[in-house]
């Protein structure tokens, strides 16, 4: 099965990202190093960094007119910072995945992560394809 995991920016690490400070090169390479140890495990199927709230926008629809919203985006909780896609045979071996992906933030402040599964055709009793 496959499932979406989003992972979400506190808001000072999102406004930080604004100022376009450079990266920590020191969690770049653990990332990477976790990154090509879950591809070659099978698990990471895709995974994105995203540009900071301040760079995006909302939109929202409601009686046949559009609302866009400009970032940044206050709330921490909403702020995604990236996501990937990974193979997992269940919903506990996910959270496992994910626990793996957090210890990269060591001794930092971990991020807060939500996992969703990808709908499949099969799910609706069709064959993948």
């Amino acid at each position: 099965m496959r499932y979406l995991v989003m992972h979400y920016n506190t808001a000072a690490a999102d406004a930080a990202a604004v100022v376009g400070g450079p990266p920590d090169m020191a969690l770049f390479a653990k990332m990477g190093k976790y990154m090509e140890e879950e591809k070659r495990a099978g698990v990471l199927l895709s995974a994105e960094g995203v540009h900071p709230s301040a760079q995006g926008a909302r939109v929202s629809f409601a009686g046949g007119k559009r609302s866009v919203t400009d970032g940044p985006f206050t709330e921490a909780k909403e702020v995604i910072a990236g996501f990937a896609i990974i193979e997992a045979a269940s919903l506990a071996e996910a959270v496992e995945a994910v626990s793996r992906f957090a210890a990269v933030f060591e001794p930092g402040p971990k991020p807060n992560i939500e996992i969703r599964r990808i709908v499949e055709m099969a799910d609706f009793g069709h064959p993948a394809g």
